[in-house]
């Protein structure tokens, strides 16, 4: 088992910056990729970005590229998502995840960890 816990979120005003953190324990041995997802209200979970823990590759949803970085730190067992350039439409609720195994990038169903959440407010 994979224990997750995301820290950073906050409120900010349109156009600042805020990390997310993904502390992971357990048998983080067995992860082979992790990733942040969000939901907004009324709206479907939705991918933001994905990196491989063995390979740092990296995939990002288009509406955030050249605004989020995902990147991890394997010796803290640390996931990180820098959000610059906030916009209104950015907020939601951001969770960490991670699988054993590989496939496509943005299908949540195949994400077999889970954080409980930070809230991201974005003010416009």
């Amino acid at each position: 088992q994979v224990q997750l816990v995301e820290s950073g979120g906050g409120s900010v005003q349109a156009g600042g910056s805020l990390t997310l953190s993904c502390a992971a324990s357990g048998a983080t041995y067995s992860i082979y990729d992790m990733g942040w997802f969000r939901q907004a209200p009324g709206k479907e979970r939705e991918g933001v970005a994905v990196i491989v823990r063995g390979y740092g590759t990296t995939y990002y949803r288009d509406s955030v590229k050249g605004r989020f970085t995902i990147s991890q730190d394997n010796a803290k067992n640390t996931l990180y998502l820098q959000m610059n350039g906030l916009k209104p439409e950015d907020t939601a609720m951001y969770w960490c995840a991670a699988r054993r195994n590989g496939g496509i990038w943005f299908n949540a169903a195949a994400y077999n960890y889970w954080g409980q959440g930070t809230q991201v407010t974005v003010s416009s």
